[in-house]
């Protein structure tokens, strides 16, 4: 049965491309691609002739049987502009009618400007949050941001090069001082990691140029407030399963252990 790889391709420098993806590149009969252009210069690079059809933001309905019928004979290849296509990328939807349909889906995987960043930024990597692209709207941006100020994880977003200096302003703003690792350029030849707190960050770029992920550190732990714990998480699961109500649970452990409603209500919700 043919079948759809999806294949992550280089964020910057041509020579992060695994063995595997240039062999499946070569083998498949198509090449759907978000940016013929780009994609001809990497396949260029590596003397690959397959032939490419333009997948993007704008056609990716409109060629979505088109690309289907192609799948009932031959195989074919995903690509987007840089990493791993589906992730804020075109893909998902062919991805998904894939799946429906029973047409194997194979991940052939590579680069990707998060991972990157967040193995670079210096700040924890046991948890993170994505974000994808801030909101191009201030006030759209001031309200995600506010809604995950107390999210404990690392905190990880893309955002444009005229936008940046803007977006810090929010995020200081919104989640106060923290860690934040700029990262600017990946694997290019200006790659740049500007490691500091928000506000150093927020007096660092004005202007700035190529593309940008940032890297934020979660809330930081206050000494003297009462956390949620797993004990408490699966004394909440158990006081749901027998019966009892978020009001009912939330206020006996609230008097228990002193911590807030808010994050008590957090791990009320959370699946058993």
């Amino acid at each position: 049965m043919p079948v759809l790889y999806v294949v992550a391709t280089p964020i910057g420098n041509l020579e992060d491309i695994t063995l595997r993806a240039l062999r499946v590149l070569r083998e498949v009969r198509l090449i759907a691609a978000e940016d013929t252009r780009r994609t001809r210069q990497l396949l260029t690079a590596y003397d690959i002739k397959t032939p490419v059809t333009s997948y993007h933001e704008h056609n990716k309905l409109a060629k979505l049987e088109a690309i289907l019928a192609r799948l009932e004979r031959d195989d074919v290849a995903l690509v987007s502009d840089a990493g791993m296509p589906g992730i804020n990328d075109p893909g998902r939807e062919l991805i998904a009618e894939c799946a429906a349909r029973g047409i194997p889906v194979v991940p052939v995987p590579g680069a990707s400007v998060v991972i990157t960043a967040l193995a670079v930024s210096g700040l924890e990597t046991d948890r993170f949050c994505y974000l994808g692209y801030l909101p191009n709207r201030a006030a759209a941006r001031r309200r995600l941001l506010t809604s995950i100020a107390e999210e404990r994880a690392t905190l990880v977003a893309l955002e444009a090069p005229h936008r940046l200096a803007a977006s810090l302003a929010d995020v200081l703003a919104a989640l106060g001082e923290r860690r934040i690792a700029v990262c600017r350029e990946l694997t290019k030849v200006h790659e740049e990691v500007f490691r500091g707190t928000v506000s150093q960050a927020v007096a660092r770029f004005g202007e700035a140029k190529g593309e940008i992920t940032l890297v934020i550190a979660g809330r930081p732990v206050d000494p003297g407030k009462p956390e949620l714990t797993a004990d408490i998480e699966r004394q909440l699961q158990a006081m749901r399963r027998s019966g009892m109500s978020a009001r009912e649970a939330l206020a006996k452990l609230a008097g228990e252990t002193g911590v807030a409603r808010k994050e008590l209500y957090r791990g009320w919700l959370k699946p058993a």
